[in-house]
């Protein structure tokens, strides 16, 4: 929980993961996230900066943590993690299961709404379910990372003109139901500050497990080298 990304891929995900040494990340046309087993271990970070290549962004989550010496901080984003503590949430009637035909509609409603990172095939990370009025998408809600037991809620928003009508409420209701009919828990992050989200999740039963970090960092043109590399 505390390191769900290098648990997703090293475990449920693992078939998604571009790896080198003792680093790894979601293919980019899936999912954002690196990972690392030991975020003190220096010759992991040696190993995400081949993976990565330098100039590139990673992007690592997690308790918080140092960064070594010369790897640039583009941004770190406090957040909370929350967990479903108790079988909440039910199926919507009105809720519809979105596929790759609908990455398009998707595309633009995240990008308008901009509830966090998307990538083309996010989608394919688990179930994303959407209401849709007049035809058109106005709120979505889906399943991105998934480590053993334990499925994270992604990409929960709605169009503007949708907003106070209950519609994300009840997407996330039908996205928890469909994770715990299945064995696993519910897990999700928002941002610390944002206590309209905290708020809304508490009502749908999801308690704060622990503060968090969402951290985008520039790999470094060059590391030094190991200490026994002579």
């Amino acid at each position: 929980m505390d390191n769900a990304a290098w648990h997703a891929l090293t475990g449920p995900h693992r078939h998604l993961a571009e790896i080198h040494g003792r680093a790894r990340r979601y293919r980019a046309d899936f999912a954002v996230y690196s990972a690392l087993p030991d975020k003190n271990d220096p010759q992991a970070w040696r190993d995400l900066a081949a993976l990565a290549g330098p100039g590139s962004e990673v992007v690592l989550t997690g308790v918080a943590f140092g960064t070594p010496p010369g790897w640039p901080v583009n941004r770190i984003a406090q957040a909370v993690q929350m967990v479903a503590e108790t079988r909440t949430g039910a199926d919507d009637p009105e809720a519809v299961r979105l596929g790759p035909d609908d990455v398009d509609e998707i595309t633009a409603l995240i990008g308008r709404a901009r509830p966090g990172p998307w990538r083309p095939r996010t989608i394919e990370l688990g179930r994303y379910l959407g209401i849709r009025r007049q035809g058109r998408l106005v709120a979505l809600a889906g399943e991105r990372v998934r480590l053993p037991g334990w499925t994270e809620l992604s990409a929960v928003c709605t169009d503007e003109p949708f907003r106070g009508q209950g519609l994300a409420a009840r997407l996330v209701g039908a996205v928890v139901h469909g994770i715990q009919a299945r064995g696993d828990r519910a897990l999700l992050h928002t941002g610390a500050t944002n206590a309209t989200a905290i708020r809304l999740y508490e009502r749908l039963g999801f308690v704060q497990r622990r503060e968090t970090v969402f951290a985008r960092l520039v790999v470094p043109p060059s590391l030094p080298s190991r200490p026994d590399a002579d």
